[in-house]
C-alpha cells in the first residue's frame, strides 16, 4: 500500500492581509483614474487653435512688392510641410522621435522608464518627450511652466493626447517644425536655414539638414556660427542615428559627412530700422489690433521706393556734412558726437534735417528721412507733431493761391516799396522790409513770389484777406494757420509732410490727393484687412493753380532758387525757397510732373544754423541730389501743362480787369495767357473807354473772345441773331 505524501500546507493571506491588498488596489485603480480625470481635465481648458497661432514676423513690402523689412518680434516665417526638405524631416524624427507615426502623442516605454528615473533620482532630468509633447511644452509656456517636475510632465502628456486627437501627423509635424527655436534669435525652420545657410527651408542638404536638427537640444550651445565643431560633431551623430533607424544608407551618411560645410556670410534679411519704418510701425499701431501685432504673420504692402529712400539719406547726410565743413561753422558737428553720448542715448546737438518725397499720382511718400541718424535719434523731425517750427516763405504760394483766388492776376502791379506804420490792418507798428534790405517799386504780381519780396507778398497777402489765406491752408491740408499778419510770410507751424502734401497740390493741378504710407494689409490667412482709401478732394481752382506753378517754375529758372541749374538740376520743375529771419530755418519744396520732395534744414534747439543760411543754400542742394536720383523711367519730370484751355487777354494792371482804351492811354494795359477760368469778367473800372480789340483766333479758325463778347455772342445766337 502506497504511503501518502503529506504536503505542508501554504500560509494563506490572512483576512485583515487579504482586505489591506484589495483596498490598496482599489485606492491605486481610484488614485490612477483619479489622475486621469484630473489631468485629462486640465487638459481639456487648453485652446488647441493656440498650436498653430504663433507669432511670426509681419514682412513689410516695398512699392515693387519686394521685401524690404520685417517687423521687430519673433524671427519667424512660417511654411508649409511640402515645402520643408525632405532630408530635414527625417534628420528631425531620426533624432527627436523616431516612432512619431505610430505612437498617439505619448511613447509609453519612453515615458514610464524616465517617471522610474525621476522618481528614483527624485529629480526630473529625464525626458523621453515626443515630438507632440515637445510641440504642447513650446505652445503652451505658461500653461504648463517651464519648472521640470513630474506635474508638468504628466499634464504635458495629456496635452498632447489632445492635440493628436486635434490634428493630423504631418498637421503636428508643420507645427513643430514652425515653432521651434534653433538659436541665434531664430525660429522655424525656414529662417534657420536662411540664417545659417543662406536657404530655404525646402532647398537644404543631407548635411545641412543633420546639422540644423543636431542643434535643436542646445540651439545656443551647438550654433554652427559659435561653435562649428560641435555642431560638426551633432550632425554626424544625427546622420549616424539616421542610418541605425533606416531613414539614409550609410553611404549617404559618408557622402553627408565629407560634403564642404558653407554657412551663411550675412544674416537674412533684418528689420530696417529706419524714419520710414516709423511712419509704417505708428500707421500700424491705428490700424492694428494688440493681437494682431503680437500674432503677425501679415504681409503690408507700402508705397516706398528703396532707391529713392536710400537716396534721400544719403543726399541729406552728405550735404549737412558740407555745411558742417564751412568755415566758421560754430555747431557741434555729428562726427564729434561721442560714443559716450550715443550709449548715454543723449539728444544729438548736431545739424538735422528731414525730407519728404510723395508721388503726385497716387500720394504715395516714396520716401521719408526725420533725421540724419535713426541709431542716434528716433525723433521723427519728419512727422513731428505738434510742430515747432516755421515753414517760413514756404508758405507764401498759398497767400498768393488765395490772392489769385479773389482776381488778383500774375502781371497786376504791386508795390515793393517798404511798409508804412499804419497800412496793415491788425498790426499798425508792424513794418517788414525785404531779406536783402532793398526795394523796387512797383512790380509784377508774380515777382513778389519769384524773387520772395516780403514788402510784395505782405500787400498780396492784405488784398487776400486772412480768412482766405486760412480757408485755402485748410484746403490744402495745413491746419490751424492763425489769423494774424505775421502768417503772409509764413509764420506758420506745420511739419515737413504736411507742407510736402500741400505742394503736391499745384503739382496736380488743384486736386488734393491725400498722402499715406500702407497700400494694403494682409492677414496671415492672406485675407486683406486693410486698403488705402485714396482720399482725393479738389482743393483749388485749377486755373488758380495753374498761375501758381507758372510763377514758382521762374524760381528755379531765375529767382530764389536759380542755384539748382548750377547744381546740376536741369529738369522742368517748380518750387519755393524758406528761410527765417534769424536763419534758424532753411526750406526747400518742389516738384516735377511727377513727384514733389519738401525739405527741411535745422538744429532742433533753434539757432542760426550760418549767417545767411538761406534755404537756397541749405536745403536745395539735398532736393536736388534726391530729384535727380528719381529714375525718369519710373518718375518723367514732363513740362507742365495748362489743365483748363487758355485764353489770350488784354487786361489792366491796375484794376485786374478787361483793359480799355483808357488803359492803354495810361500804360497800364499788358497782353497774357489765362486759364479760362480766371478770365476778367468786366471792363476796367479804373480807367474809362471801351474794350480794346479782339482777341486772337484759336485752331479752329474762331476768335479767341473777351468774355464779355463771348456772352455778348451767346445771347445773339440763343435769340436767333446768328
Amino acid at each position: 500500500m502506497a504511503k501518502k505524501i503529506i504536503r505542508p500546507n501554504k500560509p494563506r493571506p490572512s483576512g485583515r492581509l487579504r482586505r489591506w491588498l484589495l483596498w490598496g488596489g482599489l485606492l491605486g485603480v481610484v488614485g490612477a483614474v483619479g489622475v486621469c480625470v484630473l489631468y485629462g481635465f486640465w487638459a481639456s481648458t487648453f485652446d488647441m487653435h493656440q498650436i498653430r497661432e504663433m507669432a511670426e514676423r509681419s514682412a513689410v513690402f516695398d512699392v515693387d512688392g519686394k521685401i524690404y523689412s520685417r517687423l521687430q518680434g519673433e524671427n519667424r516665417v512660417t511654411v508649409k510641410l511640402g515645402e520643408v526638405s525632405p532630408f530635414f524631416v527625417k534628420a528631425l524624427l531620426a533624432r527627436e522621435d523616431a516612432r512619431f507615426y505610430e505612437h498617439h502623442g505619448v511613447d509609453p516605454i519612453g515615458i514610464t522608464r524616465a517617471v522610474v528615473r525621476n522618481v528614483v533620482h527624485s529629480s526630473a532630468k529625464e525626458g523621453a518627450s515626443t515630438l507632440t509633447q515637445q510641440l504642447a511644452k513650446n505652445s503652451y509656456p505658461q500653461g504648463l511652466g517651464s519648472r521640470k517636475s513630474l506635474h508638468r510632465k504628466l499634464l504635458e502628456a495629456f496635452v498632447a493626447a489632445r492635440i493628436e486627437q486635434n490634428y493630423s501627423k504631418d498637421e503636428i509635424l508643420e507645427a513643430y517644425v514652425n515653432r521651434i527655436y534653433f538659436g541665434a534669435t531664430v525660429y522655424g525652420i525656414e529662417t534657420a536655414g536662411l540664417t545659417y545657410f543662406g536657404k530655404h527651408a525646402g532647398d537644404l542638404s543631407l548635411g545641412e539638414s543633420a546639422m540644423i536638427a543636431g542643434i535643436v537640444r542646445a540651439p545656443s550651445h551647438f550654433s554652427p556660427f559659435k561653435n562649428l565643431k560641435g555642431a560638426l560633431r551633432e550632425r554626424d551623430a544625427v546622420l549616424a542615428r539616421m542610418v541605425k533607424v533606416g531613414k539614409i544608407t550609410e553611404g549617404e551618411a559618408d557622402k553627408a559627412r565629407d560634403g564642404a560645410v558653407t554657412l551663411a556670410k550675412k544674416r537674412p534679411f533684418a528689420a530696417q530700422e529706419n524714419y520710414a519704418m516709423d511712419l509704417v510701425q505708428r500707421e500700424l499701431d491705428e490700424l492694428l489690433t494688440d493681437d494682431q501685432k503680437v500674432n503677425g504673420g501679415m504681409k503690408i504692402y507700402t508705397t516706398l521706393d528703396p532707391s529713392l529712400q536710400r537716396a534721400g539719406e544719403v543726399a541729406l547726410e552728405a550735404d549737412l556734412r558740407k555745411i558742417e565743413g564751412k568755415a566758421g561753422y560754430k555747431h557741434p558737428k555729428k562726427a564729434d558726437f561721442s560714443a559716450e553720448a550715443k550709449a548715454a542715448q543723449e539728444s544729438p546737438p548736431y545739424l538735422q534735417g528731414a525730407l519728404v518725397v510723395i508721388d503726385n499720382a497716387s500720394g504715395g511718400i516714396r520716401a521719408l528721412v526725420g533725421g540724419r541718424d535713426f541709431s542716434e535719434s528716433q525723433y521723427n523731425r519728419a512727422i513731428a507733431s505738434p510742430a515747432t517750427r516755421q515753414v517760413c516763405s514756404t508758405f507764401k504760394p498759398f497767400v498768393y493761391a488765395a490772392a489769385f483766388g479773389k482776381g488778383l492776376l500774375p502781371g497786376a502791379l504791386v508795390d515793393d516799396g517798404p511798409i508804412g506804420h499804419g497800412e496793415i490792418r491788425g498790426a499798425a507798428n508792424w513794418t517788414p522790409g525785404n531779406s536783402d534790405g532793398t526795394y523796387k517799386g512797383p512790380q509784377r504780381a508774380e515777382e513778389g513770389l519769384i524773387l520772395s519780396r516780403n514788402t510784395m507778398s505782405v500787400r498780396i497777402g492784405e488784398r487776400a484777406g486772412l480768412d482766405e489765406i486760412a480757408k485755402v491752408a485748410t484746403a490744402v491740408g495745413i491746419e490751424n494757420v492763425p489769423k494774424l499778419p505775421a502768417v503772409y510770410l509764413g509764420a506758420v507751424e506745420a511739419n515737413v509732410l504736411d507742407v510736402t502734401t500741400a505742394y503736391t497740390v499745384f503739382a496736380n493741378n488743384g486736386v488734393r490727393r491725400q498722402s499715406y504710407i500702407i497700400e494694403r494689409i494682409d492677414d496671415a490667412d492672406g485675407e486683406t484687412i486693410y486698403r488705402a482709401a485714396h482720399i482725393q478732394t479738389r482743393a483749388l481752382d485749377p486755373g488758380v493753380s495753374w498761375m501758381v506753378t507758372g510763377a514758382l517754375t521762374k524760381v528755379l529758372e531765375r529767382g530764389t532758387a536759380a542755384g539748382a541749374k548750377a547744381m546740376g538740376f536741369n529738369k522742368p520743375a517748380a518750387g519755393k525757397t524758406g528761410t527765417n529771419d534769424d536763419y534758424h530755418d532753411a526750406w526747400f519744396v518742389g516738384y516735377t510732373t511727377a513727384l514733389t520732395c519738401g525739405v527741411w534744414v535745422g538744429l532742433d534747439t533753434p539757432a542760426t544754423i550760418v549767417p545767411k543760411g538761406y534755404g537756397a543754400a541749405l536745403a536745395l542742394p539735398v532736393w536736388v541730389d534726391v530729384m535727380n536720383a528719381a529714375a525718369p523711367q519710373r518718375y518723367p519730370a514732363r513740362a507742365f501743362q495748362p489743365p483748363v484751355p487758355l485764353r489770350r487777354a488784354t487786361v489792366c494792371a491796375v484794376s485786374n480787369e478787361l483793359a480799355t482804351a483808357g488803359c492803354d492811354r495810361a500804360g497800364t494795359a499788358y497782353t497774357l495767357d489765362l486759364p479760362e477760368s480766371r478770365l476778367p469778367r468786366d471792363l476796367c473800372s479804373v480807367h474809362q473807354g471801351g474794350a480794346i480789340g479782339e482777341l486772337e483766333r484759336g485752331a479752329d479758325g474762331e476768335p479767341k473772345r473777351t468774355v464779355p463778347q463771348s456772352i455778348f455772342r451767346s445771347f445773339k445766337k440763343f435769340f436767333g441773331g446768328e
